[in-house]
């Protein structure tokens, strides 16, 4: 008996490893079945679905070269198919996005950027000295927000 991509299968589980389980098949081959194939949520302790012994249906995903066969336990499942969407009606259009995420802000201070600005016309070079300029900028802000909180250089003392 070949084993083929797609067939379903009964099998054995033989071992149980923290990264899935082993499942031995008719014809005496063994494969494995990986623990994010074993159910359809998340899997922490495989020891929770699968026990040495158990009997379970398995598809075949695939056979490697090396004879390594990839099993699933949760593709063998029948499940009922979801319905389609309905169709877009037509003229229908999507809403327009935003031009930035809702929880970002501007950067700079904000500064917002430099409106009808084309992106691709500034040369590598200009980008790297306004971010160096931008960098020193806030370089020096922070450093003197923190040397008057600590008392530092030029900070009244009482």
């Amino acid at each position: 008996m070949s084993i083929e991509v797609g067939s379903k299968l009964q099998g054995k589980v033989t071992g149980i490893t923290h990264f899935g389980a082993f499942v031995e098949l008719p014809s005496g081959v063994t494969g494995l079945v990986h623990i994010s194939e074993v159910a359809d949520n998340y899997v922490k302790d495989i020891n929770e679905f699968l026990k040495v012994g158990d009997e379970v249906l398995v598809k075949v995903v695939n056979v490697e070269a090396d004879g390594k066969i990839g099993l699933s336990i949760r593709k063998a499942q029948d499940r009922p198919e979801r319905p389609a969407r309905p169709p877009r009606p037509e003229g229908a259009e999507r809403p327009a996005r935003p031009s930035r995420p809702y929880n970002s802000r501007p950067q700079g201070g904000g500064r917002s950027p430099r409106p009808n600005q084309a992106r691709a016309s500034i040369s590598f070079e200009d980008k790297m000295s306004r971010f160096l300029k931008d960098s020193e900028e806030r370089i020096s802000t922070l450093k003197r927000q923190t040397e008057a909180k600590r008392g530092g250089r030029g900070a009244r003392r009482g």
